[in-house]
């Protein structure tokens, strides 16, 4: 559900179905299922809704949904990016895999392939063989539940080419994973590329729009600002004057900048604020956040504990929801948590904040 050029990553799995002339989709929920089901029900597409109870991995998801499937059917993340072309790449060939190249194959399951067929999936190895590696998407026959033993999808695709049965590994057109969240920036990016400008708010004739930018309504944009494309700006927004909006930039709805605040390769969802003399770039920003005037985000590499390990990574920021911040502040290749208070004049270099922390 996660905003990727405004619109929630699984709409762009359901669009790529529905472009294959699929109708018969099947969704499976569980974290916040509430807000996935509330989503669901506002497409134009019927989808059917199976609730996992505990989220206890990919192939016990699978299960939940067995009692429903009849014939052959594909398997998708609702959290990855994949186009229309790959989706028809698969769906006619029932036991494949769509793979895809990757330059850090360690986060996935890498996939080494003999005559196009796959031989083996190694699951998130140290030292990656290949950089080759496994979408989540299959194509699979109704049989293939049976050799769902575990939890993990993977595994069931392990003990099928143990058994002799020859899964082809199909290549993918364009498929984006988030493995972290800074990596929503790059997705954000690819996507904004494919954006149709519009206008239906209120620009001021002062305002500077270059390249493909989208204006939602009720949105106005005060004078002597600069908006380059490509940029999504969403409903009933307050933005300027003197604002410079540059490439790669989402604005959800109900966002207000103020008047001198520069923003760029950022995506910054509903009903936030950025104060004046600001600048945000390569962040993102969660819902319900206010970040005073005077605040920076400014890109650097650094490492980050996640999960006990520490990742490499570039970035701003990565702000929660409901987040306030007061005035001079600067983030630095840093995760901050949600329902987070940050007085003013801090300095934060390369940190992860927990939720509900207050940083004096």
């Amino acid at each position: 559900m996660i905003p990727v050029a405004n619109r929630p990553i699984i709409e762009y799995v359901i669009e790529a179905l529905v472009k294959n002339g699929i109708r018969e989709i099947i969704v499976v929920v569980g974290y916040r299922k509430e807000q996935v089901i509330r989503f669901l029900n506002q497409l134009d597409v019927t989808v059917e809704v199976v609730v996992q109870n505990k989220q206890l991995g990919t192939g016990h998801a699978l299960l939940c949904a067995e009692s429903k499937i009849r014939d052959n059917f594909l398997v998708l993340p609702g959290d990855n990016y994949i186009d229309p072309t790959s989706v028809a790449r698969i769906m006619d060939i029932p036991n494949s895999m769509l793979v895809k190249e990757h330059p850090n194959p360690s986060n996935f399951g890498v996939v080494m392939l003999n005559e196009g067929f796959v031989s083996r999936i190694i699951e998130k190895p140290e030292y990656s063989p290949s950089f080759m590696v496994s979408t989540g998407i299959y194509s699979f026959k109704k049989d293939a539940f049976s050799y769902i033993r575990e939890n993990d999808l993977t595994d069931a695709i392990s003990s099928m080419i143990d058994d002799g049965v020859q899964i082809r590994g199909i290549p993918a057109d364009d498929w984006q994973d988030a493995i972290f969240t800074w990596d929503l920036l790059k997705m954000n990016k690819r996507l904004l590329h494919n954006l149709d400008p519009a206008r239906d708010g209120t620009v001021s004739r002062q305002t500077i729009i270059q390249g493909s930018v989208r204006i939602g309504k009720g949105t106005t944009i005060g004078p002597n600002t600069v908006v380059k494309g490509p940029v999504i700006i969403g409903n009933d927004c307050t933005i300027g004057p003197n604002c410079c909006i540059l490439p790669n930039t989402s604005i959800g709805a109900r966002v207000t900048l103020e008047p001198f605040t520069c923003m760029g390769d950022a995506i910054i969802m509903d009903d936030s604020s950025v104060g004046s003399h600001s600048r945000i770039v390569d962040s993102v920003i969660g819902e319900r956040c206010s970040l005073a005037d005077h605040t920076s985000t400014c890109t650097e590499t650094g490492l980050i504990e996640i999960e006990g390990t520490a990742t490499r990574s570039e970035f701003g920021a990565i702000i929660g929801d409901t987040v306030t911040s007061g005035p001079f502040t600067v983030f630095k290749n840093s995760i901050i948590g949600n329902n987070v208070t940050i007085e003013g004049q801090s300095s934060l270099k390369s940190r992860y904040i927990f939720d509900n922390s207050t940083v004096i």
